[in-house]
């Protein structure tokens, strides 16, 4: 019998037969759960595109890509008081945290002195937590952004090590992996997440699952693929629907019960406000808050009127 503080490690083929639960059996299981670790509070974090575009990986799924046709707006590196800027408006819209994302393999040896400086203005910020997302970084670069002020920082697996190469070639799954153990090690909190419905099967979502488990980040962002228009995948929107989202949510919440669970990209355009409800019901308590990337986000509006509905509230 496992101690009080230890967590149950289920196997694939147990993890297969909680999908096929009755629906609200698994939602009550899921949510459940979720009260035994945390509050109504959800967590909210902002993001900005701080350099856009021009990537060199193949990710099938990225507007950015330079192997990809989309058509967004590609910017270089922005201002430091750009970056601020955006930061406290965010806080005026609620969130906690705000990351630094820009395109690319890793972060251009020029660019990074002016990263370091965005960081820095952003910790600077009262009550607002510093995230980046900045690719492949070297060991000393990570002590630099933890020295400037990054508490967490995000790098996702998107998908799990079997259907890897399906989505990326330029590099691997483990090149993912061995990151996110550096930033662990290093004292950063890992944020790493997943894009669901890139034609992956209900095994590979497991798989996801189980892996990030082991890999135990502080947060896990559950994406929903929107299809972009000159993407390998703009005809991928029928590859899952909202139930099975609901579905993986459950799972993902089962297998880690003490990670914070985050809706993140998609959401408004692949799931409906019901099922939105539901995924904050068996798990969900994290958001990512106004604009993606390179798409639009929900009206912060209307996500507080949907968290005061479900009686929960924006992390202070």
């Amino acid at each position: 019998m496992k101690g009080k503080n230890q967590m149950k490690e289920y196997t694939k083929e147990e993890l297969l037969k909680l999908y096929d639960m009755n629906l609200d059996e698994l939602i009550n299981m899921s949510e459940k759960i979720t009260s035994e670790n945390f509050s109504n509070e959800v967590e909210a974090c902002s993001i900005i595109s701080a350099k856009t575009g021009s990537c060199p990986e193949n990710c099938k799924y990225c507007s950015q890509s330079k192997h990809n046709e989309a058509q967004i707006e590609c910017h270089p590196l922005m201002e430091v008081e750009e970056v601020k800027k955006a930061a406290l408006i965010a806080k005026e819209n609620g969130a906690n945290r705000f990351c630094i994302v820009t395109s690319g393999r890793k972060t251009e040896e020029k660019d990074f002195p002016k990263i370091l400086e965005m960081i820095k203005e952003v910790a600077s910020i009262d009550g607002m937590h510093c995230c980046a997302s900045l690719g492949l970084l070297t060991r000393e670069q990570m002590k630099e952004i933890k020295k400037a002020g990054v508490e967490r920082f995000n790098h996702n697996i998107n998908t799990c090590e079997s259907y890897y190469s399906e989505i990326c070639t330029t590099h691997n799954y483990q090149d993912r992996v061995n990151t996110v153990k550096m930033l662990q090690e290093e004292g950063i909190e890992a944020c790493c997440g997943v894009i669901l419905g890139m034609g992956e099967t209900r095994e590979n979502r497991v798989e996801m699952a189980l892996s990030l488990a082991k890999l135990n980040p502080k947060t896990v962002p559950i994406n929903i693929l929107n299809p972009i228009k000159g993407t390998k995948l703009e005809n991928y929107g029928d590859k899952i629907d909202e139930e099975e989202v609901l579905r993986t949510i459950c799972i993902f919440r089962i297998t880690m019960p003490k990670t914070i669970l985050r809706y993140a990209g998609g959401r408004n355009t692949r799931f409906s406000k019901e099922y939105q409800k539901l995924g904050l019901k068996a798990g969900i308590n994290g958001m990512l808050i106004g604009n993606y990337l390179t798409t639009n986000g929900e009206v912060i509006n209307e996500d507080k009127k949907m968290l005061e509905e479900m009686n929960m509230c924006l992390q202070k």
